[in-house]
């Protein structure tokens, strides 16, 4: 599966951004998908994930409550709900496909996107 965010961009601390990720092949509706964030000089984080079926979400500490994970797999694609962001939110995300089930790790994601810049400015 191929994966290509798109969505991100500046905003405000405080405001909204929602991110998508678009997948191609047919095996979308099978696969874990998640979001990892990384800035310079520091690892990739995990954000959050979503099951198959949409039934499961994870979500890191730092994002729940504010961030939305969903997916619609008639439309092979997941959405990430990104409100009342912070400055310390700013990070290139990145959406994953995994095929052993949801997790937070990042060793059991195969396939990745490009990744998309959000900056939140303070």
């Amino acid at each position: 599966v191929q994966l290509v965010e798109s969505g991100g961009g500046l905003v405000q601390a405080g405001g909204s951004l929602r991110l998508s990720c678009a997948a191609s092949g047919p095996t979308f509706s099978t696969a874990t998908i998640a979001w990892f964030r990384q800035t310079p000089g520091k690892e990739r984080e995990f954000v959050t994930a979503i099951s198959r079926t949409g039934i499961t979400t994870y979500y890191a500490d730092s994002v729940k409550g504010r961030f939305t994970i969903s997916r619609d797999n008639a439309k092979n694609t997941v959405y990430l709900q990104m409100n009342s962001l912070k400055f310390e939110d700013t990070a290139v995300y990145y959406c994953a496909a995994g095929f052993t089930g949801i997790s937070r790790r990042i060793g059991n994601y195969n396939n990745w996107g490009q990744g998309t810049q959000v900056t939140v400015s303070s």
